[in-house]
């Protein structure tokens, strides 16, 4: 999981307080602040961020700039000073086995494994569907980009293209522009309306009629955008709007309820409609940056401690009517 001395645990069936599915910025944020509420936790990760390509992360405060490698890394080391397991590997099922005072679950790993939890926190993130476009993947994360806050300040001034390969292009352009002055909009195979030419005009967004060939990449760099007509519009970086697949099957397999676009339906802490689990990051929001994403794990974790502590005050109670010795605190 990582080149920092971070012990990586073995899995076992030893039953933990918490199990996060997802070593990114939100699981492992909710791990740490979990790990310093004395929760016994486990970490469990692949290995395969969706950042990964990206050089650098930015709009972090005291991280800006960092790369997302090192962020994680950084990450693993503090948690596991409060004690939390790391375990490198893959879940394939989530498993209810509640009681009647509160829930719990088994996790499989890949390989037979289980690992008891009293909640589960999915934080599995999403991957990006990019366009089928010659040239795409090579220059995925380096100069074809796709998150305007996240990388328009390093190519500013720049000529830059937004390809027309999702609706929600059209906006990308438009914000775009106000990181250069030289943008071109490609609609590809999208029928612009009217009023949707109108703002591009307005806003000082060119046009280039015809549908998309293939990035022209050279020397290592983007150089232009090739129509099929055989044109080629010089470009120094593209942006494109990539659909956003969430990583989600453990949570539909439980059963949790799904919005109307589709992504699992959770409050503000990320409890979902499955008591007992919570979804964090780009698993539950696609939009979510870093630092959001880590905000996210933070107030899940917040959540989850006091619903444990519900938990055991029930169980508490009933121990105390039943006149069972509660075990001292001291």
């Amino acid at each position: 999981m990582s080149d920092m001395k971070v012990h990586e645990q073995a899995a076992d069936d030893r039953g933990y307080d918490v199990v996060v599915v997802g070593g990114g910025a939100a699981g492992l944020n909710a791990a740490l602040v979990l790990g310093r509420s004395r929760r016994r936790v486990a970490v469990v990760d692949a290995g395969r961020p969706r950042n990964a390509p990206a050089a650098e992360m930015r709009g972090f405060l005291s991280r800006d700039g960092m790369s997302p490698a090192d962020l994680l890394a950084v990450g693993r080391e503090e948690a596991a000073g409060y004690g939390v397991d790391l375990i490198k590997g893959q879940v394939d099922l989530v498993e209810r086995q509640a009681d009647h005072i509160g829930p719990g679950f088994s996790v499989r790993l890949a390989g037979g494994a289980v690992l008891g939890a009293r909640r589960v926190l999915v934080a599995t993130g999403m991957r990006d569907e990019l366009p089928a476009l010659p040239g795409v993947r090579e220059r995925w994360g380096k100069d074809l980009l796709h998150c305007p806050y996240c990388h328009a300040y390093e190519v500013r001034d720049r000529p830059l293209g937004v390809l027309g390969t999702h609706p929600g292009s059209v906006a990308q352009a438009l914000l775009l522009r106000q990181w250069s002055d030289d943008v071109v909009y490609f609609p590809h195979t999208l029928a612009l309306s009217e009023g949707e030419r109108e703002r591009l005009a307005a806003r000082g967004v060119r046009v280039a009629e015809g549908v998309l060939k293939r990035l022209v990449v050279d020397g290592g760099r983007l150089r232009g955008v090739e129509l099929v007509e055989g044109s080629v519009v010089p470009r120094e970086a593209v942006f494109v709007f990539p659909r956003p697949v969430p990583h989600d099957g453990l949570l539909t397999g439980l059963g949790c309820a799904q919005e109307d676009d589709g992504r699992v339906a959770t409050d503000r802490s990320g409890r979902t409609g499955v008591p007992g689990v919570w979804a964090v990051g780009n698993v539950a929001d696609p939009r979510a940056q870093v630092v959001t994403a880590a905000g996210m794990g933070a107030a899940a974790a917040f959540a989850i401690n006091h619903d444990l502590v519900d938990e055991e005050v029930a169980r508490a109670v009933e121990d105390h009517r039943a006149g069972r010795l509660i075990p001292s605190a001291s």
